[in-house]
Formats: C-alpha cells, structure tokens, sequence
C-alpha cells in the first residue's frame, strides 16, 4: 500500500493511526526454511540483513507475509545513517555491521497468517486484530521483530506527531474498514511535520541542459566557523530564474563551502553532470525540510523566503540539532 500527503492528521472513527518510522519498509515472507526481505522497490533486502533473516527463521511461525519498516536502534531513537551503511556490495561488511548496528523490524500488518491464507481482504480492523494475535503468540517484545503501535484516538496521532522532531517520520492514517489496495492511495495517508532554517547559499548548480539555476546549495557555520554543506533546494520559480541567475553568476567566487563541500558525479548516477559553482557567502535564504540525518538534510528543501535582513554569520548549524526523544519506548 501507498500513502497520499496531506496537511493534517484526518479526524474520523474510521481511521487508525501509526507511527511513520524513519527506515526501509519491507515485506518479510516466510514459507518453512525460506525468508525473504522485499524493499518497497520490489528489490530483494535479505543479503543485506542477514541478522533479521535469522530473527525472522527463529519465530515459531513457519508460514507468513508480515508489511513493516526496517530501523536501526541508536541510543533511544533511530539511526538512518547506520541504515545506508547496510547497502554495500561486500558482505563481510554487512556481516560485521549487522553484529556492530543490529537491525530490528517493525511490524504494522499481517498480509497472510501462520496457516498460509492471505489476509489481504480482510478490512484493516480485522487484520490488525489478527496482527496483534500474532505478535502475542510469536514476537519477542525485547527481540529483533516489534509490534509498531496503532491507535484509533486522534489525541494520541498529534502527541506522535509532535515526536516528529525528533527520528520519528511523522503520522501514517489508515482507513480501518478498507483492505489491503497495493499500489493503491486511497485508503492510507501521511503526515509530516516540517520545520525551518535560514541557510547561506554556498554554492550553485545550473539545471540540466539549460544555462539556467537549476538548485542553490545551503551551507550553515559550525561552532569553528567552517560553512558546512548541509543540503538543497530547487524549488525556484521559473519566472525567477532568470534573474536569480545574473544575480548568482556576479557572485562566483571560490571556495564557496569551507567545510564540507558538495560531492561531484553521483555513483548512482554514473555520468550525471554534477558540477557546482561556487559563491560568495552573501545570500540567505530560509528553507523548510522535513529531516535531518548527521546535520544534512535528508531530501530537497522548499525555498520559503529571502532573508536580507540575515547576516551570513548567524546561520549556525545549531538551528539543525533535534530534541531527543525516546522512540523505543514505543515499541514496548
């Protein structure tokens, strides 16, 4: 199932609510002594968490389909960095990280029982119940396989969403009286909390093709006043691009970033030009994003507004630093 952005959490007794963990979702299937892990790409996950195939074969259920979310436990909250490390060609890579930054997942549905049948027709408040069940019967509560939490009250979605902040994704609403629509949107619903930063512009690049900006690079100071590269934004008005283009142009200047900087040619993309063009440290603008891993942002920004009336100076890389919470606790 897919979910739909919205704006606000959707009030309803014909919704449930979930915590939208920070991770990879998977389908877990299980048919005897044969484990799969299958990414939301349909690409297959199990080389690379070999130590939730294991968790998974040591469940005295020997037949199901479980739909859930991989994360990676560091301190009291979730680690998506430790995560990206897990997908690397060399396995005895994955083998040592899978003993150093164990896995765990986190299970919010039930798509076929332990006697084989497919639950996928079953409205959800008859599949978690069944969920629930399961989990009773099978799950280690302090093991490596977890029960996400859900709830039908809408005061505990909004005290979730404020938790946001921290590693926790956001709010997933889902459709209690509706089955389980793969590739469908209709019967699933997200919500996000975003927040703000007033960053410099470090850096620019043109946009694909064109002698146009295509994205402005952000860049924040450290307490050692380095400007650290801390992400993005392309949401430039095409009416704007123009101008902002000569504007940006008259103010190429190295080295633009003077901590870390922008990396060249993706290894994703091999061939992808990915030249940037260095600035003076003279233009701010505040951006909003939705997450922070290791002070980057994780996605591409939204341009919110100019700040002229910002020095360069007070963009710290403070304005990034996340509450800590204690999402685990969740789980328990």
């Amino acid at each position: 199932m897919e979910a739909l952005s919205v704006n606000a959490i959707p009030e309803g007794k014909q919704w449930q609510y979930e915590p939208k963990w920070d991770g990879f979702r998977c389908l877990a299937f299980r048919d005897g002594s044969t484990i799969e892990l299958q990414s939301k790409s349909e690409q297959p996950l199990a080389r690379y968490f070999p130590d939730l195939v294991k968790a998974l074969s040591e469940l005295e259920a020997r037949r199901f389909v479980l739909d859930g979310e991989i994360a990676i436990p560091e301190g009291r909250d979730f680690s998506f960095d430790a995560l990206l490390q897990r997908i690397h060609p060399a396995a005895s890579r994955v083998k040592r990280l899978a003993t150093q930054t164990p896995a765990i997942l986190v299970v919010f549905d039930l798509l076929a029982a332990e006697d084989g049948r497919s639950l996928l027709s079953l409205p959800l408040s008859e599949r978690r119940i069944r969920l629930e069940r399961f989990a009773a019967e099978f799950f280690d509560k302090a093991g490596s396989v977890r029960l996400s939490p859900a709830t039908s009250r809408f005061a505990d979605a909004k005290k979730w969403l404020a938790q946001s902040a921290a590693t926790l994704d956001g709010i997933i609403a889902k459709r209690r009286d509706l089955d389980y629509r793969s590739g469908a949107r209709d019967g699933m619903q997200k919500v996000k909390n975003f927040r703000s930063a007033d960053c410099v512009v470090g850096g620019f690049r043109y946009g694909k093709g064109t002698k146009m900006v295509g994205s402005l690079l952000l860049g924040l100071y450290d307490a050692d006043g380095l400007l650290q590269h801390v992400g993005f934004t392309s949401s430039i008005a095409a009416t704007d691009r123009p101008a902002l283009t000569k504007k940006l142009e008259k103010l190429i200047a190295p080295p633009g970033f003077t901590g870390s900087a922008p990396g060249g040619p993706s290894r994703w993309n091999q061939g992808k030009e990915n030249i940037w063009h260095p600035l003076k440290p003279a233009l701010i603008v505040e951006v909003c994003y939705d997450h922070v891993t290791g002070y980057r942002f994780r996605h591409g920004t939204k341009l919110l507004r100019w700040r002229p009336d910002k020095a360069p100076a007070q963009c710290k890389l403070d304005q990034l630093a996340q509450k800590q919470s204690n999402l685990l606790r969740l789980l328990r």
